[in-house]
C-alpha cells in the first residue's frame, strides 16, 4: 500500500491501523513529484492507494483502487495478523534523481525506542514530516511510551507551529539544525519553554548548539546521529559539537567503525536493504551501512567535516561546505549560512557563502561592508586558503529543502 495523504494526523492513523495488516506501507509525501511517486508504485508492487482524499489523485499515475481513510479510527471486521511482517518503505530525498526506497520494519524502526521510558507529563513536538525518518522517529518515541504528540501541519507557518506547540506545552520537541536556525530568529520561539531539544539530520555546530543552549537554558540539547538507511547511531549530550572517540566503542546496541574517513554502522536499527532492480547493495559483506558522512579526528573528538556526496574541489583539494559554514556561524550576528562551489576556469571551483543576519543584526550598505570583512577574518584565521570563500553574500532568507536540511545547489 501507498500512504499518500496531505494531512499529518491522517497518515499517523493509517500507519497505525495497517502495520501487521499490510504487507507493505510505503510512505510518501504529497510533494513527491507523480513520476516520483510512479516509481515507487511500480518498485514496491504495491496494489492499494490509500488517501485522504486532499491529495489530487489525478496525478497518480496509475489506475489502481484507492482507498479513503478518515481522521479518526473506527472498529471493522479486519483481522489484524500477529505473524504479517509489514514492511515500511521510506523514500529518500532523491534531490539527484529518483529517490531510493529503504525497506525498515517497525522493530527496526522502533530499536532506539525505551518503552519504559517515563512519559509523565511529557508532549513530544517536531519540525519533521512523520513520513520522514526523524519525524517518524518522534512519533513511534510518542505513541510507544504513551507521551503525548503534537504534529505540525503543512499549512501552517513556521511562526504559527511555533506558537500552537507552545500553547499545548511541548516539553521535548526535535528538527534539524537548520529547522532551529531559522525557528530562533522568529519571535515565536519564546513561546516554547522546551525541557528537551533534539537535533539530528544535519551537522550541529557548536554555534548552534550554544545559540539553543543560551535561548533555552532550561532544557536538555542533544544532537543525535541518524540516517534512514543506517537508523539510529547514537546521541551526543555534553553541549559540545562532534562527539567523544570513545562512543565508536562504547554506543548501546550499536557496532561503528571508520573506513577511508566514513562512518559506517551496524545494528538491527538499519535497514534491510533498497527496493528495485539494478540497485546497490545497501550494506557491505559485514553488515556495515556507510552513511557517506566524513570524520575528522582531532584529540580523542570526532567532528563530522561533511558528506562526502557534497564535497567541492578547488584545484584538486577538498572542501566540506559544513565545515565552512561552522565557522561562519560562529560570527555573533550571523543566523545562519550556506557554502557551495562556483565554476572556475583556474582551479576548476572556488568557495561562495550566502550569509543569513540576524534580524538585530541588519546594518547600513556601509556596515554590511565592514561585517563582510569580519566574517572573512575569522574564516582566514580558522581555515586553510582553498577554504576560505571568495565571496559573501547577505540574504534574506536560505531555503530548506522539504527534509528540514539546506537546499544545497552548485553553479
Amino acid at each position: 500500500m501507498v500512504v499518500h495523504t496531505r494531512d499529518h494526523f491522517t497518515a499517523a492513523l493509517a500507519l497505525v491501523e495497517l502495520d501487521g495488516v499490510a504487507r507493505r506501507l510505503v510512505l510518501c509525501l504529497p510533494e513527491l513529484p507523480s513520476d516520483h511517486l510512479g516509481f515507487a508504485i511500480k518498485s514496491a508492487d504495491v496494489d492499494v492507494i490509500v488517501s485522504d482524499g486532499t491529495t489530487l489523485e489525478s496525478n497518480i499515475p496509475t489506475d489502481l483502487p484507492v482507498v479513503r481513510c478518515l481522521s479518526r479510527i473506527e472498529p471493522s471486521g479486519c483481522h489484524r495478523d500477529a505473524e504479517c511482517r509489514t514492511e515500511w518503505i521510506l523514500l529518500t530525498s532523491g534531490t539527484t534523481g529518483r529517490p531510493k526506497l529503504v525497506v525498515h520494519t517497525l522493530a527496526s524502526l522502533a530499536g532506539a525506542v525505551d518503552c519504559r521510558a517515563k512519559t509523565d507529563g511529557v508532549v513530544w513536538s517536531t519540525f519533521y514530516d512523520i513520513r520522514r525518518y526523524g519525524g517518524l522517529q518522534i512519533f513511534l518515541r510518542a505513541i510507544l511510551t504513551g507521551a503525548s504528540l503534537v504534529l505540525s501541519s503543512p499549512r501552517e507557518s513556521a511562526a504559527d507551529f511555533l506558537v500552537r506547540a507552545g500553547s499545548y506545552g511541548v516539553t521535548h520537541i526535535s528538527g534539524t539544525p537548520s529547522h532551529w536556525r531559522k525557528a530562533l530568529m522568529n519571535p515565536s520561539a519564546r513561546m516554547l519553554e522546551p525541557r528537551y531539544v533534539r537535533l539530528s539530520g544535519e551537522i550541529a555546530d557548536q554555534a548552534i548548539l550554544d545559540s539553543l543552549r543560551a535561548f533555552y537554558p532550561a532544557a536538555a540539547i542533544s544532537h543525535a546521529f541518524a540516517s534512514t538507511e543506517g537508523g539510529v547511531a547514537f546521541e551526543v549530550t555534553d553541549g559540545l559539537e562532534g562527539f567523544p572517540e570513545t562512543v565508536l566503542r562504547e554506543a548501546p546496541n550499536v557496532e561503528m567503525k571508520i573506513e577511508n574517513e566514513s562512518l559506517r554502522i551496524r545494528s538491527a536499527r538499519t535497514a534491510e536493504r533498497y527496493l528495485g532492480t539494478r540497485v546497490q547493495p545497501l550494506r557491505d559483506p559485514e553488515g556495515f551501512v556507510d552513511t557517506g558522512d566524513m570524520l575528522e579526528l582531532r584529540g580523542d573528538r570526532y567532528y563530522f567535516a561533511g558528506r562526502r556526496d557534497g564535497v567541492i574541489n578547488v584545484g584538486g583539494l577538498k572542501v566540506y561546505p559544513e565545515e565552512v559554514e561552522a565557522v561562519i556561524n560562529r560570527h555573533p550576528s550571523v543566523g545562519m549560512s550556506l557554502v557551495r562551489g562556483r565554476r572556475s576556469s583556474v582551479t576548476g571551483a572556488v568557495v561562495v557563502a550566502e550569509v543569513v543576519l540576524k534580524a538585530d543584526c541588519e546594518k547600513n550598505p556601509g556596515d554590511k561592508l565592514n561585517l563582510q570583512h569580519e566574517i572573512l577574518l575569522v574564516c582566514r584565521e580558522a581555515l586553510p586558503r582553498h577554504k576560505v570563500p571568495a565571496t559573501i553574500k547577505f540574504v534574506p532568507s536560505l531555503a530548506v529543502a522539504e527534509t528540514g536540511k539546506l537546499l544545497r545547489t552548485h553553479e
